[in-house]
């Protein structure tokens, strides 16, 4: 019996032992000295990391705002500067994930444009990359969805926002989405025509002139269309699309001169 007491003192003692180690490891690891600031103090100390580049702390610290100062308008700035941060250091999928919390938790907030704007400038951008890359690619399987996702968010903007100070820069974004997302469909059509598969090279041109009708790309796919058709013996509707040509583009040369052939590679649009 004594040597079992013995023995339960001592697991005891050093029970107590590790106890008092933890404890003071504890007390001497540095606290964060955030945890103590204002809403005002996070928002300055962010915005100044910001400034100067340190993006992780800055993001940390519009993070830590958020739930500090949750249901105000400073939290609405701090979730809105945070997504921009996260745009500006390449993390596109999460500053798109911040936005659209935002918009569905503050659909009529004072800076639901700009939301909009950025929601757009991130898959903007994101195009810019995508053409830059589609010469290791099939053309065939290349998905557009980031174009059509920047011009969603710019539509809305310039619908519900007319008087945005965004709204005038959103336009001119949506005319070069229009007008790239056209020259796309256009330059498959073309790789589709010279591989022989004409059926594929009429229905991509005709997407064109369906889609984008306004475009630069409209008269070379009607020219695509009628000389696919053509391939293929479909004769009405190779004279239709021929007619189609001439009532819209009376002063084509493209019956003489053939399909274009782009000056620069064919995905630098801008």
């Amino acid at each position: 019996m004594n040597v079992m007491r013995v023995r339960r003192r001592s697991g005891a003692a050093v029970a107590a032992l590790l106890l008092s180690i933890g404890l003071a490891g504890c007390g001497s690891t540095p606290n964060d000295e955030s945890a103590q600031w204002s809403p005002d103090k996070l928002y300055a100390e962010a915005r100044e990391e910001a400034s100067a580049g340190n993006s992780e702390r800055a993001l940390k610290l519009y993070e830590r705002l958020e739930g500090r100062a949750a249901g105000t308008t400073m939290a609405q700035q701090a979730q809105l500067e945070r997504a921009f941060l996260l745009y500006r250091t390449q993390e596109r999928a999460q500053a798109l994930s911040v936005i659209e919390r935002f918009l569905k938790l503050h659909p009529t907030s004072p800076a639901a444009d700009y939301a909009l704007y950025l929601q757009g400038l991130i898959n903007f951008n994101d195009t810019l990359g995508l053409f830059s890359s589609l010469s290791r690619q099939d053309l065939s399987e290349r998905d557009q969805q980031a174009s059509r996702d920047s011009y969603q968010s710019f539509k809305q903007l310039v619908e519900q926002y007319p008087a945005s100070k965004y709204a005038e820069d959103a336009r001119t974004r949506m005319n070069h989405i229009v007008n790239s997302l056209a020259a796309y469909e256009l330059h498959v059509a073309r790789y589709y025509y010279r591989r022989g598969a004409y059926v594929a090279a009429a229905n991509r041109a005709q997407q064109v002139v369906k889609e984008f009708q306004d475009s630069p790309s409209a008269e070379e796919a009607l020219f695509l269309m009628v000389q696919s058709y053509d391939r293929l013996e479909l004769t009405e509707l190779r004279d239709d699309a021929q007619r189609v040509l001439r009532q819209n583009f009376p002063d084509s040369t493209l019956s003489s001169t053939g399909p274009r052939k782009p000056q620069r590679a064919w995905w630098q649009f801008w």
